[in-house]
């Protein structure tokens, strides 16, 4: 088993690392912001908020995935969380985003999702990658069609999330292929 302290991404502006615990404070920062949670399940109490931290780190030691925590190198500041995701019963291999409101329009959403998923077809063998997306969500929507994902209707997540209304936007490991260039600098 890969040894997941070892693992960190570097772009140009950012560092995505597993979670640790010291992410905790700004992660129930974030989930308690009614906006920047509006879609991602909504705002949480710190609790509820460990909770989602901790199915994180879990999924990292029991997958050897999930989203990494989004380090600004500048500052040093955790600003979000973003990556691979797939719980049982998800409707396929997704590479997801959330970040701080600080970090909105820096365009760290793109730079991290890029890197997020080279490394989910490099690393982990995928061969498509999907993003679950609320349809009143438009940066979302914005974000994946810039990555080069289509849209594909949609679709219905596992309980109990069954009743949040989403669309599946997604790409291969080929399409990405292509769209991938316009990243590269």
């Amino acid at each position: 088993m890969t040894d997941i302290s070892a693992i960190r991404i570097e772009t140009p502006r950012l560092i995505l690392r597993p979670p640790q615990e010291n992410d905790f404070d700004a992660w129930a920062d974030f989930m308690a912001d009614e906006e920047a949670a509006r879609f991602i399940g909504g705002a949480q109490a710190r609790g509820a908020a460990w909770r989602g931290f901790a199915t994180m780190a879990g999924s990292w030691l029991l997958k050897g995935f999930g989203m990494f925590s989004v380090i600004e190198k500048e500052t040093g500041n955790w600003v979000g969380r973003l990556g691979p995701w797939m719980p049982d019963g998800w409707p396929g291999t997704e590479i997801g985003w959330g970040l701080s409101r600080a970090a909105h329009g820096r365009g760290y959403a793109t730079e991290g999702s890029a890197a997020a998923i080279d490394w989910a077809f490099d690393t982990l063998g995928w061969d498509e990658v999907i993003h679950v997306i609320d349809p009143d969500n438009t940066p979302s929507i914005v974000l994946a069609e810039r990555l080069g994902s289509s849209h594909r209707g949609p679709c219905t997540l596992p309980a109990p999330l069954e009743d949040f209304p989403v669309h599946i936007w997604a790409q291969t490991r080929a399409e990405w292929a292509e769209n991938r260039k316009r990243f590269i600098t």
